[in-house]
């Protein structure tokens, strides 16, 4: 079973210095009906202005991923790391017993569009951790590129529950055909561009919930870049 969600549906935070669009329930934004799916709790689009972003908070108990999709995102933390994120970099901190960070939009005149997704771990209480890795165009063109999963293969990042993430880009001809496991469903989200889903049309911030759904398959749309969850059922 598919289930649209469409971006026209998704909350809105305006600040001025950030525009914020939340796929579940986010902040001030509150929609029984959309709490998360599956262990994934948050999805925002975010569109940070230069040389903006958000001062120094906290967090605890949250696998936190990060996916750079224009601009430079600078991050700074309570476990001592500080780096910069560019377009297909992919940042994951588990908060854990509790982490403090901020993140800022490192140019002093374009914009930055990122993606933060937040999973629920499967274990609360745990040390904090931080990893980050780019990963070149070139891994993400016409393909699913694995770049989280819960035993770091292929070169991805760990996380603490039993979720995989993927990212790929499509230029409107490339074909994806994706087998899901027995027993898991998928969240996929289109950051920008259009694709096709199992026959459906997504466009940008359009999202899609699958459950029941063994095959997967994405292109026949214009050119695209998504994300696609695979998570427990």
């Amino acid at each position: 079973m598919l289930t649209l969600r469409r971006s026209a549906d998704r909350g809105h935070a305006d600040h001025g210095w950030l525009d914020s669009r939340h796929t579940f329930s986010f902040g001030d934004y509150h929609d029984p009906d959309h709490m998360g799916f599956s262990v994934l709790r948050v999805l925002n689009q975010d569109r940070v202005q230069a040389g903006q972003g958000f001062p120094t908070h906290g967090h605890r108990d949250m696998e936190i991923v990060s996916y750079v999709l224009e601009g430079v995102l600078e991050h700074k933390d309570s476990l001592g790391n500080g780096s910069q994120m560019r377009p297909g970099d992919v940042q994951l901190m588990s908060a854990g017993t509790g982490v403090m960070h901020s993140e800022f939009n490192a140019s002093p005149q374009a914009g930055l569009h990122f993606l933060q997704m937040w999973i629920l771990p499967a274990r609360r209480g745990v040390a904090p951790r931080y990893a980050q890795q780019a990963y070149p165009e070139a891994e993400r063109r016409g393909r699913l590129r694995l770049v989280v999963s819960p035993d770091a293969r292929e070169g991805s990042l760990p996380i603490g529950q039993d979720a995989r993430l993927y990212i790929g880009l499509l230029d409107g001809k490339e074909r994806i055909r994706h087998e899901l496991p027995a027993g898991r469903a998928a969240w996929l989200h289109v950051a920008r561009g259009a694709l096709q889903l199992n026959g459906t049309a997504l466009d940008a911030g359009d999202g899609a919930a699958l459950r029941d759904e063994r095959v997967l398959d994405l292109g026949r749309g214009r050119a695209a870049e998504f994300v696609l969850w695979d998570l427990p059922a």
